[in-house]
């Protein structure tokens, strides 16, 4: 990976001002009961049926022709390289899950078809000479964000190309967004185009800007400061 991706342009702006509070959620609640026992709403959150859009800074513009996912980091001897029609070609899942955003916005339903995890573990696994215990995944824009290896590797979650039927539209990070749907959105990066494994875990762009190292949405960790 570039130096330009280990350090994104907009790092040196200052912290994006995410922690406000967002004037159009609807005020709903939800007693609904997920399986395991928890509420389906976490804890501070308020549902909305609107897909709201939060970005600092532009929205890129993502150029297909050339464009690469690039695989790379601890236990590779090499680095992997897909051009978007061999990433696409590795597999197919379609899932519907809420998602949950650290402005205490959320959304049931969402429907999202991609890549699934699985069939790209499944490219990266055999090459590995070491366990690896987090991934960064880096964004076309710069931008990067950590997660362990159990949380990205979670069943169900995918490298996404459409949502609800329709093709990712950039400001909601198509061509490609990666979705963690069991952890806040900021967890679910836009314009995703690389990874790169890591032995532990570490801080990426937004954990080292005052926001939480994991994100779990029903421990409320929204913050550094709550480790």
């Amino acid at each position: 990976m570039s130096a330009d991706k280990e350090r994104p342009p907009a790092e040196r702006r200052g912290t994006p001002p995410l922690n406000r509070r967002c004037r159009w959620i609807e005020p709903m609640s939800s007693k609904e009961m997920l399986e395991d026992g928890r509420a389906r709403l976490p804890p501070g959150q308020f549902l909305t049926k609107r897909f709201p859009v939060l970005t600092y800074g532009s929205t890129p513009v993502v150029e297909l022709d050339g464009w690469t996912f690039h695989v790379s980091g601890h236990g590779l001897s090499e680095s992997i390289e897909w051009t978007m029609e061999e990433f696409l070609a590795l597999g197919k899942h379609e899932t519907m899950r809420d998602f949950h955003c650290v402005t205490t916005w959320s959304r049931y339903d969402n429907t999202w078809r991609g890549v699934p995890i699985e069939a790209i573990w499944s490219q990266i696994e055999p090459h590995l000479t070491e366990e690896v215990g987090a991934v960064m995944l880096h964004c076309t824009c710069g931008y990067t964000t950590n997660l362990l290896i159990e949380d990205f590797l979670k069943p169900d979650n995918l490298f996404a190309t459409h949502h609800d039927g329709e093709p990712l539209t950039a400001d909601h990070g198509g061509p490609l967004r990666f979705v963690c749907h069991h952890l806040y959105a900021w967890k679910s990066p836009k314009w995703v185009d690389g990874i790169v494994l890591l032995d532990k875990d570490d801080r990426g762009f937004w954990e080292r800007n005052g926001y939480h190292k994991r994100g779990d949405p029903w421990d409320e960790e929204r913050y550094a400061y709550q480790e």
